[in-house]
């Protein structure tokens, strides 16, 4: 028996997803603040501190889990959506940017626990936890931009996590696979992560990869994204300084 509660889904859409979480009575999904598109009759939502795995957790205990997902970049608080009403009802969530909404069983995983990116994680059914996970290898941190701060979910329901662009299972057996820095969305427990150098210095300056590459390393699967939202970023900022200087350019010749 899951000690997380129980909820079924549907995910609609291809390049701009949204997942669609439906709820029997007092089922709770706990969601990132903002995320929530849609929500049916007799839906009940409550913006609370904390992910609200530990519900005997004191005031203290759950200012420090809260503070720990602030450190990792994500908002303080999580919004909990409830079905207070009777039959079934619906609420649905995507993500800020384009991409791949991915479920994950956490039972399925060594110790019911993933490792992911700080910005990956969606929605999860009541009793997920979500903790912050230090990579032990301090360069991670200092030279390949991502990967320092990770986040660490762990229980034994359904969690989603969004990805840019395209997702990539991989399944590593005793192997290594190395990656962009910002391509890494989750691994399982049991694989070593590290950041190493882009070969020699004229691939590191010249290459177009960036400087560090990240090492995964171990026996287990692996999710990669195709586009990460700063890689969206900078493809996206040449076209809008241009669109600045033609619109600037044309309403100076009609005036």
């Amino acid at each position: 028996m899951r000690n997380a509660h129980e909820i079924d889904f549907r995910i609609f859409g291809n390049d701009i997803q949204v997942l669609e979480i439906e709820l029997d009575p007092n089922e709770t999904v706990i969601a990132e603040a903002g995320a929530m598109v849609y929500m049916e009759e007799g839906i009940d939502f409550q913006t609370k501190m904390g992910d609200g795995s530990n519900p005997s957790q004191g005031f203290l205990g759950k200012l420090v889990s809260a503070g720990s997902r602030l450190i990792t970049g994500e908002s303080l608080f999580m919004t909990h959506f409830t079905h207070r009403g009777y039959g079934k009802s619906r609420v649905a969530f995507s993500a800020p940017y384009p991409g791949t909404i991915l479920p994950l069983d956490l039972q399925q995983f060594n110790g019911n626990t993933l490792i992911a990116q700080k910005d990956a994680f969606l929605a999860a059914a009541l009793g997920t936890k979500l903790a912050m996970h230090f990579n032990q290898k301090l360069g991670s941190g200092l030279f390949g931009g991502e990967g320092f701060i990770l986040q660490k979910i762990s229980g034994d329901g359904l969690a989603f996590l969004h990805a840019g662009g395209t997702i990539v299972e991989k399944e590593l057996n005793n192997e290594t696979l190395r990656v962009d820095t910002g391509c890494v969305v989750a691994f399982e427990q049991g694989i070593d992560f590290s950041i190493q150098r882009a070969g020699g210095l004229k691939s590191m300056i010249f290459g177009g990869e960036g400087i560090f590459l990240a090492t995964l390393r171990g026996t287990g699967r692996v999710w990669l994204q195709s586009m990460p939202v700063k890689k969206l970023i900078e493809a996206l900022m040449p076209h809008g300084e241009n669109a600045k200087k033609e619109g600037g350019f044309m309403s100076s010749f009609l005036e």
